[in-house]
This record gives structure tokens, sequence and C-alpha cells, in this order.
């Protein structure tokens, strides 16, 4: 997904984040989140992977707010909110109206793409649905990794389906596994 600049004709701005799941990166706008790129082993890799999702984005120090330390504490297993405002001025209205509802998801349950199909006002769009959930620009704010298969399988997950595991079992409050296997990228 190429990235324009935020509302003040600002390039998005992004920060590294280390967590206990691995390095995180965040891109943001005035208008709020843009990019997430889920956990990887190294900063390099965050890096690169942030700046093939926006690469209009600038360096920055870190970023205005507390969703650093959000993410990492979402890392080692606190429940933590993500209430962060998105820009999402490249989605369209069905990918806004599904990810509002993703976003409904409580922490350590599960819903299923037809679930998502039928609250969006779509009950024949459950692939629709996947399309959206793949394109999530913010994982974890935009918790896609809850949504599984109509028979509860987890299926469909940018970072993998081990990452996917694992991001669930730490929010069940079940420990994590902390292999390095099937460590992420961006979408959901």
């Amino acid at each position: 997904m190429s990235l324009v600049p935020g509302k003040d004709g600002a390039p998005p701005q992004y920060a590294l984040i280390a967590t206990d799941l691995g390095w995180i990166g965040v891109a943001a706008t005035a208008r709020g989140l843009r990019c997430l790129v889920l956990p990887l082993p190294t900063a390099a890799q965050a890096e690169a992977a942030l700046r093939r999702a926006c690469p209009a984005a600038a360096p920055v120090a870190a970023l205005p707010g507390d969703l650093a330390e959000r993410l990492r504490r979402y890392a080692q297993g606190e429940p933590v909110d993500f209430p962060d405002a998105v820009d999402l001025t490249e989605a369209t209205l069905f990918q806004q109206r599904v990810w509002a509802i993703t976003r409904t998801i409580p922490r350590g349950q599960t819903r299923s793409y037809q679930w998502l199909a039928e609250q969006a006002g779509s009950p024949r769009g459950a692939r629709a649905v996947g399309r959206a959930m793949a394109t999530n620009p913010v994982p974890i704010v935009i918790p896609c990794h809850r949504v599984v298969g109509a028979n509860g399988r987890l299926c469909g997950f940018g970072g993998g389906l081990d990452l996917k595991a694992r991001m669930l079992r730490l929010e069940s409050g079940a420990a994590p596994l902390l292999s390095g296997s099937g460590l992420g990228g961006v979408g959901g």
C-alpha cells in the first residue's frame, strides 16, 4: 500500500519499537496511524518492511504519545487498549466499516470472517472481509489476528500463522512462545 502525505502535507513519520515479540515499525500522519509492521526479528527488517509499505515516511526518534509503551506492554501480555486515530484516507468505505467492526472484537476472543461480513451488512462477503483483513494497514490496533475461519481454524494472517497463534495465546493469558519462527510483516 503506497501512502500519501497527511492532511497537513507533511510526510508520514515513522519509528521503530523494540518489543518482546520483535521489532515493530509504526508510521503516522497528522490524521493518525498510517502503517504498522508486525514484529520482525531485527530493527533493520522492520525498517525495510515499513519503508516498503510507506516509502514517503521520514524517521523520527519517537512518535508522540504513549503508543510505543502500549505496544511493549501488549507484547508482554498486558491488557492494552488501542483507541488511537487511524488514517484510513486510502481505504474503501467497506474496508473502513469492516475495520471498525474488527476493532470491537474483545481481547482474548475471536470472530469469523463470516461474522464480520454479516456485521458489515454483506452476509455473503466473507471473502471480501478476508481481502480487507489482508490489507489492514495497522494490525494489532485493528486486531485482524482475532479473525478466524468459520470453523475456528487460524487462517490468513500477513505475519504468518505462528505469529497469529502467539498473539492469540498472549491475549488469552497463556505464556507466549519465544521462538523466532513465523515473525511477520504488514497486514492481517
